[in-house]
């Protein structure tokens, strides 16, 4: 970390503990972040070059036998800055690397499966870097909020999230996920802009409104999640999000912070590398 803007990890600071409350939690502050908005934009350009380099080298493990991976799921009410997340945090890393996939309404086909069906079909292989926009949370969240499932139903999705993630951290995947949290009053502010400005009308859905009247329920709803969900082998991160500036700089940290204790190294090679200069300089 930058030790002239960070002032404490965010990992500690953000992530979900015994007796997390949410409504505690305030969207318009930056936790451990002594800059503002220039500095966190220069951090987030000063520190992609590590992330990358750290990619690479899970990657190029991979190509050698080595089978972790990294999956960072975003979850967000509507406005919440997730596409900001997947442009600014990750479309800079090699796509040669880099999985993402957002999960939509289920399709007939999906509904037809256990709701983790569709979740296993876009597991990162080795060496990738996965981000999954929206995801199997949304069965806890939106089924609860719309009561699309019996309560018992939904209370047994908690352990089979929780028993499922388990399974995925032992077999070499390391989970960072985040909660991007916004203010119900900026979350109108970015609606307002939308509509405001013809390059955003397109992101513009009147669904939102309906889905925004339920706001309670849905802070209800991540709350309970977060409760049951967050374990050791995959934490949950709540991230201020307001400022979109520091949303993204705090995900590349907690991302980075993955990567570090992942801490991949460029593999040792099968071949006499002496041997193949001396075939290269004669070819």
């Amino acid at each position: 970390m930058s030790k002239d803007a960070w002032n404490a990890d965010p990992r500690s600071l953000l992530s979900v503990g015994v007796g997390f409350e949410l409504a505690a939690v305030d969207p318009d502050s930056t936790p451990g972040f002594d800059g503002g908005k220039k500095r966190g934009e220069a951090s987030l350009a000063l520190t992609h070059q590590e992330l990358n380099d750290l990619q690479e080298r899970l990657f190029a493990e991979s190509r050698m036998g080595g089978v972790r991976s990294v999956l960072l799921v975003i979850q967000a009410m509507d406005t919440a800055g997730k596409g900001g997340i997947v442009e600014h945090v990750v479309g800079g890393i090699s796509p040669e690397g880099l999985a993402m996939h957002a999960f939509k309404k289920p399709t007939t086909e999906e509904l037809e499966h256990d709701f983790l069906w569709r979740i296993r079909k876009e597991l990162p292989g080795a060496g990738i870097v996965g981000v999954f926009d929206r995801s199997h949370y949304e069965d806890v969240l939106i089924a609860r909020v719309h009561a699309l499932a019996p309560p018992d139903e939904i209370e047994r999705r908690y352990a089979q999230i929780v028993d499922f993630e388990g399974e995925l951290a032992d077999s070499g995947t390391t989970i960072v996920k985040v909660m991007l949290h916004i203010s119900e009053e900026e979350q109108k502010a970015r609606l307002a802009d939308r509509l405001d400005r013809v390059d955003k009308q397109w992101k513009y859905n009147p669904g939102d409104l309906v889905e925004r009247a339920l706001w309670p329920r849905y802070q209800e709803a991540y709350q309970v999640a977060l409760e049951r969900t967050s374990m050791a082998d995959a934490p949950w991160y709540v991230v201020p999000a307001n400022h979109k500036w520091y949303a993204r700089i705090a995900v590349q940290q907690l991302l980075l912070g993955a990567l570090r204790g992942l801490a991949p190294t460029w593999p040792a090679v099968d071949y006499d590398v002496e041997a193949e200069k001396k075939r290269l300089a004669a070819s």
